[in-house]
């Protein structure tokens, strides 16, 4: 027993000078040393900062989708249908709609829409392309819209068939000069007056890649149809109750619609889940490319580490004869080398850790924006840096363990 107490005792104390040894031949080369571990500092703080970016790019993305509307699903007539002694096609209708919001669980709102392309002349004499969208209310909840001043029209203004619209920022100053200008202005539409009583625009910029463009005036569905033929509708919004519903519901709008038309009929019925998943992908291969750069970074540093390393057992043979000479065993001698290059990798890992994670912070404090932080990173990446010195440190180690004592104490 005492034995074994006596065995440890020296374990303990060998392991405590080999780290106190380590510090003071670093303390003696800082230059060396500190110039060694600024390349773990860079790799580490790299990699902390790559997982940062990658996270915030991912974040953005999924913002950007989900304020276009994350439970939108949205209908539409692609093509067939169409009989021998019809001429019309088999298109969606109010009815179609009516009927999912009877028979789909979860649907919160739903607004069809009608496109018409007019051409209309403001004071100054000058013509301008509009495109009108005839729209329920709750066209504004499904589609996220923002409203910039003024109102979006109500059922009151539907059922009571107002002719009422909002426009885009942009339409409103090509037609009259200003936002607020163009506020409770008159425009004729086929010969009939509408009151403009709001200006809207879309959360996000599409940049003309969804049904709003910059020359769209929004009306009230039961409206348009002044200006309609046949009751149909171009497209039917929905927005799900839930964003875990949005799959489900998409499935059964589908069934619902095409259960209700022929059988040749073609509609399509889509969500912006795929569009998450493929931006999540994006955001996700995107990282992993530039984790790759930084594992580059820290893997050059590691060959800086094991370079210096051996170039240090080269410098210091005749110190490890004597050490030899005094008792010092090969593990010893291992150990002693091994914890210099794992000491010069923890040292630039912590540093780099702390700028890592200083930067993300430090932009809470000079902008609105919360950049997300990976604590994991932060692990990983001592993690990483320990690993490097172990790694690029044993092989120096090992050289200096082999050195012959005789030869050692004769080299000069």
């Amino acid at each position: 027993m005492p034995t074994v107490a006596t065995r440890h005792e020296r374990s303990h104390l060998a392991f405590g000078e080999i780290f106190s040894f380590a510090y003071e031949t670093f303390m003696s080369n800082k230059v060396r040393f500190a110039l060694t571990a600024l390349g773990m500092v860079i790799g580490t703080a790299s990699l902390i900062l790559v997982t940062t970016i990658g996270l915030t790019g991912k974040q953005y993305l999924l913002n950007q989708i989900q304020s276009i509307g994350s439970n939108w699903i949205y209908a539409e007539y692609e093509s067939g249908g169409g009989r021998i002694t019809e001429t019309g096609n088999d298109t969606l209708t109010i009815q179609d709609m009516e009927a999912v919001q009877r028979e789909v669980i979860g649907i919160a709102a739903a607004s069809p829409v009608l496109p018409l392309n007019e051409r209309v002349t403001v004071g100054n004499g000058k013509e301008r392309d509009l495109q009108i969208m005839g729209v329920y209310p709750q066209y504004e909840q499904v589609r996220n819209l923002i409203i910039l001043s003024g109102r979006f029209f109500d059922a009151q203004d539907s059922q009571a068939h107002n002719k009422v619209g909002v426009v885009t920022p942009k339409l409103a100053i090509d037609l009259y000069g200003s936002e607020d200008g163009a506020l409770g202005k008159t425009l004729k539409l086929s010969g009939l007056p509408f009151t403009i009583i709001g200006i809207f625009r879309e959360r996000v910029d599409t940049f003309g890649q969804s049904e709003v463009t910059d020359n769209t005036m929004l009306i009230p569905y039961t409206v348009i149809r002044y200006f309609q033929e046949t009751p149909s509708v171009k497209q039917i919004f929905f927005s799900a109750a839930d964003a875990s519903l949005v799959v489900p519901i998409t499935a059964e709008v589908q069934r619902v619609i095409q259960s209700r038309h022929r059988p040749e009929s073609v509609y399509s019925v889509r969500n912006l889940t795929q569009l998450v998943t493929v931006a999540d992908k994006t955001a996700s291969a995107m990282t992993m490319v530039l984790l790759a750069v930084s594992l580059v970074v820290l893997l050059v540093s590691g060959i800086g580490i094991m370079n210096i390393m051996l170039a240090t057992v080269s410098a210091r043979i005749r110190e490890i004869g004597i050490r030899k000479a005094m008792g010092a065993t090969n593990r010893e001698i291992r150990y002693q080398f091994l914890a210099e290059a794992i000491l010069i990798s923890l040292i630039g890992g912590v540093l780099g850790i702390i700028i890592g994670l200083a930067i993300p912070f430090s932009v809470r404090f000079f902008t609105d924006y919360r950049l997300p932080i990976s604590g994991l990173s932060a692990f990983i990446a001592i993690g990483v840096s320990s690993l490097v010195g172990v790694l690029f440190g044993t092989v120096p180690a090992i050289r200096a363990s082999q050195l012959d004592p005789v030869e050692s104490l004769r080299y000069e």
